[in-house]
């Protein structure tokens, strides 16, 4: 992981410590889950300005489908907007979901999840009915050190 500083003398595009390979029109997104399941929340992070674009939950859920959802909804966002960035995410289980327009998670189906599974099925008909051409990219962890969307509680 490289040491980076805080804002790096060459970048003038962010606030945030980036590596260079790492573009700052971009939002990165993470979620956050205290057991798997159980409250589950996620967030998108500005990476040239550093501010927080939107935040949800706590709602019992897991980790997986925090990320995926984080996704779809920059991406709605992205469109309701009309802005095009580069979004980020350390979740590779969430970038195939995307991809493919389907949450693939094994979360149970109960009282407690139900009103979770109707914000996923409507992330799954957004994907489905809407035409996105942003890149969606791996964030390289080991590489490039936590996502700037992360929550800090590991």
């Amino acid at each position: 992981m490289e040491n980076l500083i805080n804002p790096p003398d060459y970048r003038n595009d962010t606030v945030l410590p980036l590596p260079p390979e790492v573009t700052a029109e971009a939002w990165a997104v993470d979620a956050a889950c205290s057991g798997n399941p159980g409250p589950m929340e996620y967030q998108a992070i500005d990476l040239a300005t550093g501010a927080r674009v939107f935040h949800f939950g706590p709602v019992h859920g897991t980790n997986n489908i925090g990320e995926f959802l984080a996704i779809v909804h920059a991406l709605a966002l992205m469109e309701k907007q009309g802005i095009k960035k580069t979004i980020y995410s350390d979740s590779y289980n969430a970038i195939l979901w995307v991809n493919k327009k389907q949450c693939k998670t094994k979360l149970e189906h109960t009282q407690q999840t139900a009103q979770l599974y109707q914000i996923i099925a409507r992330a799954e008909f957004w994907l489905r009915t809407h035409t996105f051409r942003v890149p969606i990219i791996k964030w390289d962890t080991q590489k490039w050190g936590e996502v700037p969307a992360d929550f800090g509680r590991k």
